[in-house]
């Protein structure tokens, strides 16, 4: 079915001044927040997870049921597990306020509410309730306790969950958990306010385990909207013994290991395994909301953003809102002919692009300094979660095409960071620097912005920056190794133990953005020495193998050597996460030279053909995602990106919950399906070029914010069937299955024919 498009009249020219200005130019009959089906991910490793979140938001209402043997093997204490929700597991231990999409390490999952019925229990392996209706959709999460008979339903703002829970008569209970989550750390304090209100604070911290002298608080206000009957604290301690355990007594005698009880007490209570409890007896059947608002600067700010963003709005219009707000910003793509099940696809696909970088600043615009967290303020928003060795490579190129206000305000925002911490972010996570994975991806992220257009922000500052971590040998924390790789071109096996050749390789792809920010600027010796070192990774390149492989301090190969080693996760001293056959290729700026190296386009394609027939392509790791696209610099070859990119999006991507091939990486993977199913794809970060495929629909028309585009939307068309044929942009025939982000959007239309 079509989506049938009206056109309004528009003025001529149209200002986008701010990120919540939306597009103006058309409507479209059909909310396409209808194609957006929030379980696809929450399988299979995806770690997305249904519940309620505004576009970018800070609150995020997530089931929470990974936690008990109840949801063996999938549970978070017995695995390695990074997502508050599953989509087999079926015990639910509460609802938490604060979570992550699409990352590969545990972290926050805390403030978990449960509503329940009878008898107080605040054991959450006793309280836990299998559970069945489940609903999501874009702003929007309900189920049904089996267990209590309560229907749950759930949305969002941007700092602000909000929850419904429908009692049946009798006698209720509502829990606030802070003991339980997915954090790695503990620690927490409450006050209850008055009988609708409690106050407090999470501990939250040590993200892949690392760093737990950077733990940071998350604020909360949490507000019911039915004053309780009795209320009360609990407090488990731990277990001890000696002479302490004799202090240990209340007036229902030792709680020595037990939990304590303390109904009515209002004073602040600090601890690990603490929460809170509001106690109902219904005469009949009653609505309850809770409101929580979170802050990562202090608990008036929680109270702030919970007053001012929702105040008392009924929860419906809390829900349009949200759901406008989603529908508007999906609506800069829309798309005409294909099937439902791929505007399923695409359209979830691009919701989870909208979700990180997420908003860190509270409504006043307060936010936490990087390290320190004073308090500091901005005017537009500070974004925080920078997953940038895997977003680098699409996801913000695909902001800086429909949504160039929140990615100029992300670029803002890294240079924020590097103001207030002296470096750029690398996996940057509420004010905290993780470090986790390698590279120095900011500046790729900058220099291909800058170069698309979008310059409103301080070029000197970024440029100061991103030379900086190139080249300063002590303390760096973004180049280590950094004195080997310009003395030797590349990191050694002495140099680190793990990923000498991809870190290498990593660091020749930032060389090469700062070289083409270099030649913007007009910075010529910059431009010549940042080029030289971008190719250096071609010394790791063994032509006997026709792959790179790892060099000893002394220039000898690494031997014995098995080019498969690395895959799945396995410690490899040349690559971080993969093998040789899966970063061999991963020179996207200097594909031409990586041709030649290995003897000529021939040579270049039977190898990477052997990359899919071998069955080493990962569709789940990032360096070997755009090797689908590297057929298209071989010309008669082109058909065979078409061929492959139809097969992995058939494959991997699905409507269903395992339809993401693996962890979403903070929307990356979903960012490479929403550029493959419109038939465009960024194949070089820092050069703004799309390689071309076929795209999954007829027609898709991106509509451009023309405070940064002179065109207010791009077409892309298909017409007939096979493999292209012929490239039009504008009036211009292409002769290459390339097209360039300046002809794209200034020539209005990418026309694709088709023939067998």
């Amino acid at each position: 079915m079509k989506l049938r498009i009206t056109y309004r009249i528009v003025v001529l020219v149209l200002v986008f001044c701010s990120e919540t200005t939306i597009r103006a130019q058309s409507t479209t009959t059909q909310d396409l927040i209808e194609y957006v089906n929030p379980f696809i991910g929450t399988s299979n490793f995806g770690t997305t997870n249904p519940g309620p979140i505004a576009v970018r938001g800070m609150a995020n209402v997530s089931p929470f049921n990974v936690a008990g043997a109840k949801n063996l093997p999938l549970e978070k204490d017995s695995r390695w597990l990074s997502t508050p929700y599953v989509h087999e597991n079926k015990f639910l231990t509460g609802f938490s306020h604060a979570n992550l999409s699409g990352v590969g390490c545990p972290e926050l999952g805390v403030i978990l509410a449960m509503p329940t019925t009878g008898k107080l229990e605040t054991d959450h392996l006793k309280y836990g309730s299998a559970y069945g209706d489940e609903v999501s959709k874009a702003g929007y999460y309900s189920n049904r306790l089996e267990k209590y008979d309560i229907k749950v339903e759930t949305t969002a703002s941007t700092r602000v969950g909000i929850s419904k829970y429908n009692f049946p008569k009798g006698k209720a209970n509502i829990l606030l958990n802070l003991g339980l989550g997915l954090t790695n750390e503990q620690g927490a304090r409450l006050r209850i306010v008055s009988p609708t209100e409690v106050e407090g604070m999470r501990t939250v911290g040590s993200f892949c385990y690392y760093k737990p002298e950077e733990a940071y608080p998350l604020y909360f206000v949490a507000r019911f909207s039915e004053p309780a009957t009795t209320y009360g604290i609990w407090k488990k301690s731990h277990k001890t013994e000696g002479v302490e355990t004799q202090w240990m007594q209340s007036h229902e005698g030792s709680y020595n290991g037990k939990t304590l009880l303390k109904e009515g007490f209002m004073q602040e209570v600090v601890g690990d395994s603490i929460g809170a409890y509001m106690r109902y007896n219904f005469d009949a059947p009653t609505n309850v909301e809770l409101r929580v608002g979170i802050s990562y600067v202090s608990v008036a700010n929680a109270r702030e953003n919970l007053e001012k963003e929702v105040g008392n709005k009924p929860f419906k219009e809390i829900l349009a809102e949200t759901r406008k707000e989603w529908n508007e910003n999906l609506s800069r793509i829309e798309v005409e002919g294909g099937t439902e099940e791929d505007k399923i696809k695409f359209y979830t696909a691009l919701y989870h692009t909208l979700i990180h970088p997420s908003t860190l600043n509270d409504f006043n615009g307060e936010y936490p300094k990087m390290g320190t967290r004073e308090t500091l303020k901005t005017d537009g928003t500070r974004y925080t979660v920078f997953s940038l060795w895997d977003t680098y490579r699409n996801l913000h190129q695909l902001m800086s095409l429909v949504y160039p206000e929140q990615q100029s305000n992300m670029i803002n925002s890294m240079l924020r960071i590097y103001k207030e911490s002296g470096w750029l972010p690398k996996w940057e996570l509420n004010a905290t620097e993780t470090t986790t994975m390698v590279g120095d991806p900011a500046g790729i992220i900058i220099a291909d912005t800058y170069l698309k257009g979008i310059q409103d922000f301080d070029v000197a500052l970024a440029y100061e920056a991103m030379v900086k971590s190139a080249d300063q040998l002590k303390d760096n924390p973004l180049r280590p190794g950094l004195e080997d790789y310009l003395k030797y071109g590349y990191l050694t096996t002495t140099t680190t133990n793990s990923g000498s050749v991809s870190t290498t390789q990593e660091y020749n792809i930032s060389d090469y953005a700062i070289a083409q920010l270099a030649k913007a600027l007009g910075k010529k010796e910059d431009y010549q020495r940042f080029s030289k070192r971008s190719k250096s990774y071609r010394k790791l390149l063994d032509k006997n193998l026709n792959l790179l492989r790892p060099r000893n301090e002394d220039g000898s190969w690494v031997t014995p050597y098995d080019p498969t080693d690395g895959a799945n996760f396995i410690k490899n001293v040349g690559f971080i996460e993969g093998n040789a056959w899966q970063y061999t290729f991963m020179a996207p700026h200097d594909i031409p030279g990586l041709i030649k190296l290995m003897g000529g386009k021939k040579k270049f394609s039977q190898q990477l053909a052997k990359v899919f027939n071998s069955g080493q392509f990962d569709m789940a790791n990032e360096p070997d995602i755009m090797y689908p696209y590297l057929f298209n610099y071989v010309s008669g070859e082109e058909y065979k990106t078409q061929v492959k990119v139809k097969e992995l999006l058939e494959k991997y991507y699905k409507n269903k919950p395992e339809g993401l091939p693996g962890n979403d990486d903070t929307g990356t993977m979903s960012a490479w399906a929403v550029f493959s199913m419109m038939g465009i794809y960024p194949i070089n970060p820092a050069n703004p070029v799309y390689a071309i495929t076929t795209p999954s629909f007829d027609k898709i028309t991106i509509h451009l914010n023309q405070k940064y585009y002179k065109e207010n939307k791009i077409e892309i068309s298909k017409v007939g069937k096979g493999k292209i044929s012929e490239l039009q942009s504008g009036l211009k025939t292409l002769t290459e299955f390339f097209v360039s982000h300046e002809n794209l959007v200034n020539n209005k239309s990418l026309k694709i024919k088709l023939s067998h």
